[in-house]
């Protein structure tokens, strides 16, 4: 599968982060809790030097508490980040963030009194709730369709405070495919750069073997199906999603299963786990081993 979904403002706002990221003291960067590894990005960690960063897990009251412990564990691995899962319905935990922003930052060079902190994210991820909740006000717009914010803004949020919003940015190129398909379920991507079948299976596969309670308990099945088609059927018949003939809308029980997985509906469920991306960023590295390394053609001999 290969979703393509880079709209122009996506690479002008890479661009405006890059000319900005000298003058930045700290980055916020706000993942998915459901997919902290496929939601962040990975151009971050060469565009930030060794600049602090705390990365933002948002969506947390989603996601399987266990999972984003290790996920903690496993972010905060790297030098100089910091990891904090919020959500919007805790909002004075959300305006800690500036007093941490601030200890994470520590002293300011001399003879500046202001702190200037990034906030960066994939679209959908909740940037702008959470940048309105610590503005205080109504900042940034939100939605639930991706690529709401589309201009970069400078918000002072007190008198030493400034935040630099970004639009919510992907990259140009996913290498982890799995990564894609993840970015897709959780709805970073709009829904018209996909087929619903093939995201829908994919999150099928994962949850049958992932959360099989979850599965049984909300669409009241007597028994686990054995794969994932047998699965999308299963939930079609539940539901009615039936043409002429009796066959099952296969379309229309693959979006039911999205709509419910991403409203939190089959309960708390995390898409990813580490040892999951582990195991599939040794497997990356192993394809790209094994392509043909791309010489320079040799220059053929001149002959009159």
């Amino acid at each position: 599968m290969a979703i393509h979904w880079y709209p122009g403002h996506m690479h002008k706002a890479n661009k405006e982060i890059k000319e900005a990221m000298s003058q930045i003291d700290l980055i916020i960067e706000v993942l998915d809790a459901r997919i902290p590894y496929s939601s962040q990005n990975p151009l971050l960690s060469s565009l930030r030097g060794n600049k602090p960063c705390i990365k933002v897990l948002t969506k947390s009251d989603l996601a399987d508490p266990d999972m984003t412990r290790q996920w903690q564990t496993w972010l905060e691995q790297e030098q100089g980040v910091k990891t904090l899962p919020l959500t919007t319905e805790q909002p004075e935990r959300m305006r800690q963030l500036i007093e941490l922003s601030r200890k994470v930052i520590g002293t300011l060079p001399a003879k500046r009194q202001i702190y200037n902190t990034m906030i960066m994210g994939i679209p959908n991820v909740g940037k702008s709730s959470l940048i309105n909740i610590l503005a205080g006000r109504i900042i940034a717009k939100t939605g639930n369709e991706p690529a709401v914010t589309k201009t970069q803004q400078r918000i002072n949020l007190n008198n030493d405070f400034v935040l630099y919003d970004t639009p919510g940015v992907l990259w140009p190129k996913v290498e982890n495919e799995p990564s894609m398909y993840r970015l897709a379920i959780s709805g970073a991507v709009k829904d018209t750069a996909f087929e619903y079948d093939d995201i829908a299976f994919f999150a099928a596969d994962y949850l049958i073997t992932a959360y099989p309670d979850a599965l049984i308990q909300r669409f009241k099945l007597n028994e686990l199906p054995g794969n994932e088609l047998e699965l999308i059927e299963a939930i079609g018949r539940k539901r009615g999603c039936l043409r002429s003939g009796g066959r099952i809308d296969l379309n229309k029980a693959s979006k039911i299963l999205l709509a419910e997985l991403r409203g939190g509906k089959l309960g708390r469920i995390t898409l990813e786990s580490p040892k999951i991306v582990n195991k599939e960023l040794i497997e990356l590295e192993r394809k790209k081993e094994a392509e043909p390394k791309k010489g320079k053609k040799k220059k053929r001999a001149y002959r009159p």
